[in-house]
């Protein structure tokens, strides 16, 4: 529909940032083994591997996802004499591990970090896909264009008609590189620590969370008074 004089046409844009705190945490572990032969190479493996689900499920709900990604067994061959000769095995399994209790969190990825052979990298903060967060920059966004228009049509001495359409241009979630004072940056990677005593759990800050809206309508307005 295009504007006449009796019925214009006015198409603003309606824009929302929100930042919110983070919903869930996201670790990602690497288990890794190493042996004279693949046998040896894949016990040490499957015993580090149950040793890390055990204790990240003795968490119970703080745990909202546990995954098991990508596993690999493969030779180290000899560099010196001839022919190939096996000089050893490494193996390395990959788990992810999805919390929603940040208090748990610095607790657990120092527990993992502490085992043998273990790395530990993250966290990860993020929101939910369905966020309520999301919904709010939509809302927010959707108000704006309607304010917006308002004032374009009152700064002409008209009024808003009727809405004609209304375009949802997406809802983006952005994050911040920086890291809060006392905290850390989104990724963090840790080597296990082969002490007797337990290492003390990490105080992590949660990262706030940028979630951006935008939306374009259109409207009819009365006449101008101009």
């Amino acid at each position: 529909m295009a504007g006449t004089p009796e019925t214009p046409l006015v198409t603003v844009r309606g824009e929302a940032t929100l930042e919110v705190d983070p919903e869930i945490a996201t670790v990602s572990v690497l288990v890794s083994a190493r042996g004279k032969d693949r046998r040896a190479a894949l016990e040490d493996l499957t015993r580090r591997n149950a040793a890390v689900l055990e204790l990240t499920k003795g968490y119970g709900d703080a745990v909202e996802k546990l995954e098991s990604g990508r596993f690999s067994i493969s030779p180290e061959l000899s560099t010196h004499g001839r022919g190939e000769r096996i000089r050893a095995y490494h193996g390395r399994v990959h788990i992810t591990a999805v919390l929603n209790d940040f208090t748990a969190l610095g607790e657990l990825t120092t527990r993992l970090a502490d085992l043998e052979l273990t790395r530990v990298d993250g966290p990860w903060w993020s929101l939910r896909p369905t966020s309520p967060a999301q919904g709010e920059a939509r809302r927010q966004a959707v108000k704006e264009a309607v304010t917006r228009a308002r004032e374009y049509a009152a700064a002409l001495g008209a009024e808003l008609a009727a809405l004609l359409e209304l375009a949802d241009q997406g809802v983006e979630n952005g994050h911040s590189t920086v890291s809060r004072a006392g905290g850390f940056s989104r990724r963090m990677s840790l080597a296990a620590d082969a002490e007797d005593s337990a290492a003390p759990a990490l105080d992590l800050e949660p990262q706030r969370q940028t979630v951006y809206a935008q939306v374009t309508a259109r409207f009819t307005m009365s006449p101008p008074k101009l």
